[in-house]
């Protein structure tokens, strides 16, 4: 029987224990450092996600048999490099694998390396180069900051004054810090974004259904980005036929390209899409699963996720079976703290669950919630991902949008138009 550290504590992080909790091989479940809905499934531990030394010594002392990383930050710092340097066993890319998402500008040059198909850019470490270079550009374009931004750091730009002031947020305000001492100045690509997942052990890899999510704060698209307002499972943009070019043009190359590169990458590769008039094309590429997307795939998925995580870690992929999914589609509204994406305050209490029946095929996943005296309280922007699953999607949001009336707290936003693509091709 097995044990396995979860590290996080968001809606993602959640998902993840709640399914490796079915699994019949794991005996003990630890998160680190989880939050109140992870607290019933798994024994949170009070250490952060980035503190990788006192994870790689908890690990080593509860003689964890899989560390699994959420979110971004922690590949990033290297800790599936410390863990494996000391023969642990852990899931995610090395920190060099990870620059796939954390330099959203190596990423395009490997993209251009691999012959990935993606928009055409150009990369600035000076603001004053940046807006020479805008001055012959025509719009609308696309301005990035090429580190980390939890997923805000995209900004469209509809004429130059527009793109003038992204690139002063970004590399001069310092809105996302060191994330924007470079960035990224990109063709506008015209189309449907959808997001596509597979795991890999680094040299071969296990495709994922499609998923989309929302960014946008408001309904319509409108607004700031965020970390993802909702998503639903499977996007019916993408065709089958479809499917088949994204795995010739998207994950095939990218598993070739880090083999080529002697890049030991055992994770989850994470395709940001947009589906154009000229075929599909990759926006970026992230080094985990996706959030809120992991709130609308795992339940999706009837096999166990245990045994699909350990062997892609060991470089053993090809032992696992092919997974098997159900064809329920499962959508995901997020709700959030009022004032997020921007400054918002923690603390209100959650109260509405006793309200919630045993509710068949929903699940309400936990990003940013702590226990206080005895209550569950808001403890970040995105607070609750409700999901819901149904043969029908029009069922499954209405039982999702039904919970979202009955658990509440003060200042709660989420949008009501989760899914609304996927509606209007019904």
């Amino acid at each position: 029987m097995m044990r396995v550290l979860v590290v996080g504590g968001g809606g993602r992080e959640h998902t993840l224990v709640w399914k490796l909790s079915q699994s019949p091989q794991v005996e003990k479940i630890y998160c680190a450092p989880g939050n109140a809905g992870i607290a019933p499934l798994a024994e949170c531990v009070p250490i952060g996600a980035e503190e990788v030394e006192k994870l790689q010594a908890f690990a080593r002392e509860k003689e964890i048999h899989l560390t699994v990383v959420g979110p971004e930050a922690p590949l990033m710092e290297g800790i599936t490099d410390r863990f494996r340097e000391n023969g642990q066993l852990i899931f995610g890319p090395c920190r060099k694998g990870a620059l796939l998402e954390g330099s959203k500008a190596w990423a395009k040059r490997f993209m251009t390396r691999y012959g990935i198909p993606t928009g055409e850019y150009e990369i600035f470490t000076s603001p004053g180069d940046a807006y020479t270079y805008l001055e012959r550009c025509s719009f609308p374009l696309v301005v990035k900051a090429d580190g980390l931004a939890a997923g805000k750091g995209v900004i469209i730009t509809e004429s130059l004054e527009e793109a003038r002031r992204a690139v002063h947020y970004i590399m001069e305000e310092k809105a996302f810090g060191s994330a924007g001492d470079s960035i990224i100045i990109e063709e506008f690509l015209e189309g449907e974004e959808v997001s596509v997942f597979a795991v890999t052990d680094g040299s071969t890899y296990l495709a994922f259904p499609s998923a989309q999510d929302h960014k946008p704060i408001y309904d319509g698209d409108r607004g700031p980005n965020t970390g993802g307002m909702g998503a639903y499972s499977p996007a019916p943009v993408l065709t089958a036929e479809m499917y088949k070019e994204v795995e010739e043009k998207i994950f095939k190359p990218v598993v070739r390209g880090m083999q080529e590169e002697g890049i030991t990458y055992r994770g989850v590769i994470y395709g940001g899409l947009i589906v154009t008039a000229k075929g599909i094309k990759a926006l970026e590429y992230n080094a985990r699963f996706g959030d809120p997307e992991a709130q609308v795939l795992l339940p999706r998925l009837q096999s166990d996720l245990f045994p699909i995580l350990y062997e892609a870690s060991r470089g053993n992929l090809a032992a696992v079976p092919e997974p098997q999914w159900t064809d329920d589609v499962v959508v995901c509204v997020v709700m959030a703290s009022a004032g997020y994406p921007g400054s918002y305050e923690k603390g209100k209490e959650i109260s509405g669950w006793e309200k919630v029946p045993a509710m068949e095929n929903a699940i309400v996943f936990h990003a940013g919630t702590a226990l206080k005296n005895g209550k569950i309280v808001t403890n970040g922007g995105r607070v609750l991902g409700v999901t819901a699953w149904d043969p029908s999607l029009k069922a499954a949001l209405e039982k999702a949008y039904s919970i979202t009336e009955l658990v509440t707290f003060e200042g709660a936003y989420f949008r009501r138009d989760i899914a609304h693509r996927a509606l209007g091709r019904m």
